[in-house]
């Protein structure tokens, strides 16, 4: 048992990593796209704040995903590891198609669709459920919302200033809401590894009778999440920087900050929100004032249909791999 429970930790880790990979572009879209660092400055830059988060913001996402979602008597191994499969089969199919998508939804999708099949809809947390499919919408609408009011705000401030003393300030501001972003962005995904991980110690009976995230969980993951973060995902960055609405610097700042606001607030109240959909809203707020015209919907409505599609994707392909797995063990 000791050694399946070490491997299914490998594979939550290598999905952690995959979800800084996939994810990359959550962090470093706007700052690559102004110009502000070039890429590879932009990923150790992020990557390095997602680690940091490790220290700073609790566990309370990664007990919501451990305990809120599926019944803990439902969870075995072989529930975890097929949850696993079909987060990480949604995340590099999107991937490839350059699709922003939700790794948390993936995730929570998987974890919920091998439970499921095994024991039927009972096994969910319907409360817990519930929460994370409200801020489901509710966290790009805040992510939008605090973009067009920061850059609402921000315009007036500066409106008898130059463009280019503009560019200037806000250039070097980005490298702190940019880092805000990360640390935003690694204390919501990574715990949700934390939670997936220490859920499958504490079913295992590795943890004892209390329900607790180890310290070296929470490093585990924060390292898994930069490290995946530095090896980039230039497919979605290039979506997410480019084609939903083209940014300069100051915009870059906005929707950066927008998105640090929501996902540190979400986090503190043990909230998982989806780091993808709160960039994506906060960019658009803050190009949606501009004029509507400039945030290309087309690309903005193919980014909603893989958002929809995600969970019950994910919690299929997490389904199959549990009957699979039956049927083999």
């Amino acid at each position: 048992m000791l050694t399946l429970v070490l491997f299914i930790v490998l594979i939550a880790l290598v999905f952690d990593f995959i979800n800084g990979f996939h994810d990359a572009a959550n962090s470093i879209a706007t700052v690559v796209s102004t110009r502000v660092l070039t890429p590879l400055q932009a990923v150790v830059w992020a990557a390095f704040f997602n680690f940091v988060a490790a220290f700073g913001f609790g566990v309370s996402v990664a007990r919501t995903v451990g305990k809120g979602v599926v019944d803990s008597t439902v969870v075995d191994p072989w529930v975890i590891l097929a949850g696993l499969v079909g987060a990480i089969a949604w995340d590099l199919i999107t991937w490839y198609w350059g699709l922003p998508t939700s790794s948390s939804h993936a995730l929570i999708g998987g974890f919920a669709g091998a439970a499921v099949v095994k024991a039927g809809f009972g096994a969910l947390v319907a409360d817990g459920l519930l929460k994370i499919g409200i801020f489901m919408i509710v966290a790009p609408l805040i992510g939008f919302a605090v973009g067009l009011v920061l850059m609402l705000i921000t315009l007036n401030v500066f409106q008898r200033a130059t463009p280019g003393r503009v560019d200037q300030i806000f250039r070097r501001g980005q490298l702190l809401s940019a880092a805000a972003y990360s640390l935003g962005h690694g204390t919501n995904d990574a715990q949700k590894t934390m939670g997936i991980i220490a859920v499958l110690l504490f079913s295992t009976g590795h943890l004892g009778k209390e329900f607790y995230v180890p310290f070296w969980v929470v490093l585990a993951a924060h390292a898994a999440l930069g490290l995946g973060t530095m090896a980039g995902g230039w497919r979605i960055v290039k979506t997410m920087g480019m084609r939903i609405t083209k940014l300069r610097p100051v915009g870059g700042f906005c929707a950066e900050t927008a998105g640090a606001i929501t996902l540190l607030g979400t986090a503190v109240a043990g909230i998982p929100v989806s780091t993808t959909q709160t960039i994506s809203g906060s960019i658009m707020g803050v190009g949606s004032l501009q004029r509507l015209s400039a945030v290309r919907w087309g690309v903005a409505g193919r980014i909603l249909w893989a958002w929809i599609l995600t969970i019950p994707a994910s919690a299929l392909v997490a389904a199959g791999t549990w009957l699979l797995l039956r049927a083999l063990m």
